[in-house]
């Protein structure tokens, strides 16, 4: 399975999209973000079905396909129509396995065993609600399957104060339904998914990128 998206199929995506706001989004955001192929790279080999929470625009779901993933996909997320865009990227572009639904990760997630995915969406969520959906996830983490996720860590850097402006402007433009609310730390993973029966690995997700945002990869053994 290719990590990398080649350049026909981000133009193939990037036409999917029905509006053009999210047809310039899918270009910059794939082409800048190096999220897409470092989940891609941890999936790599797995039979096991994913569980996208946060998904938006299903952005993880069809770079996957795009990149050979096969198992089924299932994108969840509260902004409905961040959740309808995605669906009718789907139709438009034919892909099977893929299927997306509206809902609040605050008050339940979908029954699911597999791999799970997070990005980009617990600066939203309270201390009490992060590790309440941390373990939530961590109990739809199937043997041999992961639960991963990117997040900014609170600390004093530079890198940290650029992504809580970034995440404000997410709002101020109406791109994100929210704004942020609490970031976590590192011990918030280690304690709550050690204490779920996974094994945790924290490190930086940069890229190219002014943010401190970091992956975290919790692996069922």
């Amino acid at each position: 399975m290719n990590t990398l998206l080649p350049a026909t199929s981000l133009k193939r995506l990037s036409k999917l999209s029905a509006r053009l706001w999210d047809r310039h989004y899918v270009t910059a955001k794939l082409c800048s973000d190096p999220v897409y192929a470092a989940v891609t790279k941890e999936l790599e080999g797995s039979l096991l079905p994913v569980l996208d929470i946060g998904c938006g625009i299903g952005l993880l779901a069809f770079y996957l396909r795009e990149t050979g993933f096969k198992p089924d996909i299932t994108g969840f997320d509260y902004d409905t129509r961040k959740i309808a865009s995605a669906q009718g990227m789907t139709a438009r572009g034919g892909y099977a396995g893929l299927s997306f639904m509206a809902g609040d990760a605050r008050t339940g997630l979908p029954d699911f065993d597999g791999n799970v995915v997070i990005l980009d969406i617990l600066q939203f969520f309270t201390r009490a609600e992060q590790e309440t959906l941390l373990r939530a996830a961590a109990a739809r983490v199937a043997e041999g399957g992961k639960l991963i996720i990117r997040s900014c860590l609170e600390d004093d850097s530079t890198r940290f104060r650029i992504t809580v402006a970034g995440d404000w402007f997410a709002k101020l433009t109406f791109w994100m339904k929210a704004a942020p609310v609490s970031y976590p730390d590192r011990e918030l993973f280690e304690s709550v998914l050690s204490a779920a029966g996974l094994k945790v690995r924290v490190q930086p997700l940069w890229g190219g990128t002014p943010f401190n945002n970091h992956l975290i990869v919790a692996e069922r053994e």
